[in-house]
């Protein structure tokens, strides 16, 4: 009988991994191990954090329970920073969750160019990003994995193309845009989840320890509410 327990054992462990949506990773090993890190630090995030990010879980929910894509657009002022970071970790928390009907977004209230500072600390978190900021608004092409679809990122306001026009959850992840856009022409939902600029550092010798810390935050609370997403 013991042989008959062993299988059994085998077959649960299988299940709980297919279960749990943990399996192998499409990720790169880089950035599949820093999505490992943040999912260790949720109980790092405050509560009051907590109830803007279910909002989020909510509306994908509610998009996957109606049938619906999920587009989601995360706005700031300047789409230089913040929206940009906060649009690549729901891409990847979107692969690492398994919710393929997902499409990400990002735009400003106005536009401006992908911070280098920004596109740095992405790349020590595990993004393969290609470009450089000789352009004045460069265009960067972002790769999660083989076998994903790579994505090009860049500064625009939230209603340029290829963002969409309407039906998508506008996030907005900066004060001033949540103050500036009490409503957002066309989205579905209008949630605010604001971030602190990491910019206040720039020039300074804290600078890219507080990218870091603004990347690992927000990688932390998207993956978060991706978690929070029924299965």
């Amino acid at each position: 009988m013991s042989w008959l327990l062993a299988i059994c054992l085998s077959l649960t462990v299988v299940c709980l991994v297919i279960a749990s949506g943990d399996g192998e990773s499409r990720l790169n090993r880089e950035l599949d191990h820093y999505v490992q890190q943040r999912k260790m630090e949720f109980d790092q995030i405050p509560i009051e954090r907590r109830q803007l990010l279910e909002k989020l879980s909510q509306y994908i929910n509610d998009c996957r329970s109606d049938g619906e894509s999920i587009r989601l657009n995360f706005i700031c002022t300047h789409n230089s920073r913040r929206s940009h970071m906060a649009q690549l970790w729901a891409a990847v928390s979107g692969v690492h969750y398994g919710i393929s009907e997902l499409s990400t977004y990002s735009g400003g209230t106005e536009g401006t160019a992908f911070n280098p500072r920004a596109v740095a600390a992405l790349r020590r978190a595990g993004f393969e990003i290609q470009g450089d900021s000789k352009t004045e608004n460069p265009h960067y092409t972002v790769k999660m994995g083989d076998g994903l679809d790579n994505m090009i990122s860049f500064s625009k306001r939230y209603d340029d193309a290829p963002n969409p026009a309407r039906g998508y959850g506008a996030v907005l992840v900066c004060s001033q845009a949540d103050k500036s856009c009490p409503s957002v022409p066309g989205a579905k939902v209008r949630i605010a989840i604001p971030f602190e600029d990491p910019k206040i550092s720039d020039g300074t010798p804290q600078e890219a320890e507080t990218y870091d810390q603004r990347c690992a935050q927000i990688a932390r609370e998207i993956l978060f509410a991706f978690s929070r997403v029924k299965r």
